[in-house]
């Protein structure tokens, strides 16, 4: 598959986040007639950013080159984008430049600190979504997701390419948008990375739904919040969940799951551990 084409994803960009907003949002005069663009106005969008005209349409072409700090931050402030949607800019801005290889293995002392983690599930993930390492609680409750043969074990894959992700995730079609999201927030990042654009292009072939997804160019971050599951041993888990960088190793995910005492999900997390410790018993056995 071709390398991402980065003035193409600064011009689709910058254009569908200015066709989300209106004139009204911005506090620009709404004139009538009818507008010929969903949206602003790359005239507007420079008045805002106060920038000249000519500037804005080059930097929408996809040339973001010499851009300064200042001027992608009007930019951002312009067409009122995000925490995540002001780095994919900044991101986009930085130019293709060759990245370093993306890892794919951990050092023993992360899986010690996943070990170590013995009520909740935990994982590891890098910016492709591939799993690295996880506790035993956290093959558990990920097993229908690890029942594909391919290592590392990708969740944006399950996501997009696997029937029991319909099933497994309750609520699959946020789960389905955040995961193309985040996915393009990191193709920003590393435009080069060899083994992204390969997902990228076999996510693209094979789902329409993913295609769909990745043309609306939305990028958001992932750190916190709930994910309701249907377990296939203990049912459904409502669980909430916690993902962040690891000091010693940035490019990587560590992600927790847990739930709060005396709640249904805290029992069935319970029954987990004790399906998982006899599965583990029988594979020693």
């Amino acid at each position: 598959m071709p390398p991402i084409d980065q003035r193409a994803e600064i011009r689709e960009f910058l254009s569908s986040r200015r066709a989300r907003i209106t004139p009204e949002q911005a506090g620009l005069p709404a004139y009538g007639g009818h507008r010929r663009v969903k949206g602003l106005r790359r005239e507007e969008v420079a008045l805002l950013a106060g920038v000249s005209i000519d500037y804005y349409v080059r930097m929408e072409r996809g040339n973001l080159s010499g851009a300064s700090e200042s001027v992608l931050d009007a930019v951002a402030r312009a067409l009122r984008l995000d925490e995540a949607e002001r780095e994919h800019l900044f991101a986009l801005a930085k130019g293709a430049r060759p990245s370093a290889r993306r890892r794919s293995s951990i050092r023993p002392a992360v899986q010690q600190v996943l070990d170590a983690i013995s009520d909740a599930p935990a994982w590891v993930r890098n910016g492709r979504h591939e799993i690295l390492a996880m506790n035993r609680l956290g093959r558990a409750l990920y097993a229908p997701v690890l029942e594909d043969p391919r290592r590392p074990a990708n969740t944006t894959r399950f996501v997009y390419l696997d029937p029991a992700a319909r099933e497994f995730f309750v609520d699959w079609d946020r789960v389905a948008n955040d995961a193309a999201a985040m996915l393009r927030l990191e193709a920003g990042r590393n435009p080069h990375d060899r083994a992204l654009i390969e997902l990228i292009g076999e996510l693209s072939t094979q789902s329409e739904v993913f295609r769909q997804r990745w043309a609306s160019h939305d990028v958001q971050y992932h750190r916190s919040g709930q994910k309701r599951l249907r377990h296939p041993i203990v049912g459904q888990l409502d669980l909430d969940f916690e993902s962040m960088q690891l000091p010693s190793e940035p490019d990587l995910t560590l992600n927790i799951y847990t739930a709060a005492a005396g709640t249904p999900t805290a029992d069935g997390l319970k029954m987990l551990a004790s399906w998982a410790a006899t599965l583990e018993g029988l594979h020693h056995a």
